[in-house]
């Protein structure tokens, strides 16, 4: 009988959950949690009202389809980042969750973070590509992340994380966002903002790229891109422009980190790093293969997390109490 590993994660705009084997994935699900149209976002509050309402049903069917007595082991996305003062409501409602299933069914709890379990998800179609003996670089990319990453596996999952660059201001998702919810598209605005840009003939606008170093801003870029709009410019240009814009920074940023670092290997993960398009313009800029998570596994997911927790129980890692 394969043994068998529950991940729950409750980010800002997505209730998931994930059961592994040994072997692979067994079952997934996830619920979007639903934004009024025209609004930038949620409250903290409501999201952790929508997990609450998401999470039974979803454990349900997760139970439901499984073998109870094969769990060895549950883990949760506990907190966003691996940074000490890393903290945000929504996570506490599927760390409760995971903390019941765990009692429930007589097994380890791990507690790991949002960012780490992003990381994995990705790594599990880049296995052979990842060096084991040595960093690699990684990017985070989400309406509340954009992190440039230095990652160290230990015993063959995603060990220390270091922050090393990211944005100073506007998160890529955010810019991405926002722009989408002026020109009248649903929240979050990625996909959509995505069919619009591909719509884009001219493709002649360009919005200034910001890179200090590691660093990067997008703040005076999304002011530019609600004036563009404002006077009038074509809603598939500006969408465009966005696109063009992001992939200019990061391939900047991903460069100097080369350069800085040493390491070659970069792993996209988070919603933003999803999109065809921008994979399509940073490949144009980069010159240089670049990693990215498998289709569907770039926006919010439980799969990284239960594929931790897998991995250190398998390594009786003492994470695990």
């Amino acid at each position: 009988m394969s043994r068998l590993f529950l991940g729950v994660d409750t980010s800002c705009y997505t209730t998931s959950v994930c059961c592994v084997s040994e072997e692979g994935i067994v079952f997934e699900r996830r619920t979007m949690l639903s934004v009024p149209l025209g609004d930038r976002g949620l409250r903290q509050s409501d999201g952790v009202f929508q997990h609450v309402r998401n999470l039974p049903p979803l454990i349900d069917a997760l139970l439901s389809n499984i073998d109870r007595t094969a769990v060895c082991a549950v883990a949760v996305s506990a907190k966003p980042t691996a940074d000490e003062d890393s903290y945000m409501p929504v996570f506490l409602a599927g760390k409760l969750a995971a903390v019941s299933v765990a009692d429930a069914l007589g097994v380890p709890l791990l507690e790991t973070t949002h960012q780490a379990g992003h990381i994995r998800a990705a790594m599990l179609d880049n296995e052979q590509a990842i060096p084991k003996d040595e960093p690699f670089l990684a990017m985070h990319l989400s309406g509340g992340t954009t992190d440039l990453l230095s990652v160290r596996l230990e015993n063959y999952t995603v060990g220390a994380i270091e922050r090393i660059g990211g944005c100073s201001d506007l998160h890529a998702g955010q810019f991405v966002d926002r722009v989408g919810v002026r020109l009248g598209l649903p929240f979050p605005s990625g996909s959509a903002l995505e069919k619009l840009a591909r719509a884009a003939k001219l493709r002649q606008i360009r919005l200034p790229s910001s890179v200090k170093g590691l660093t990067c801003s997008f703040s005076g870029q999304e002011s530019q891109a609600q004036r563009l709009i404002e006077q009038g410019e074509a809603p598939e240009e500006v969408a465009y422009a966005v696109y063009d814009c992001m992939a200019r920074t990061f391939s900047k940023m991903l460069l100097n980190a080369m350069e800085q670092t040493g390491c070659q290997t970069a792993l996209l993960s988070g919603g933003v790093s999803g999109s065809e398009l921008l994979r399509e313009l940073l490949a144009e800029r980069m010159k240089k293969p670049l990693l990215f998570a498998g289709k569907g596994r770039s926006s919010d997911n439980a799969i990284g997390t239960a594929l931790l927790a897998r991995d250190r129980f398998i390594n009786n890692e003492t994470e695990l109490t």
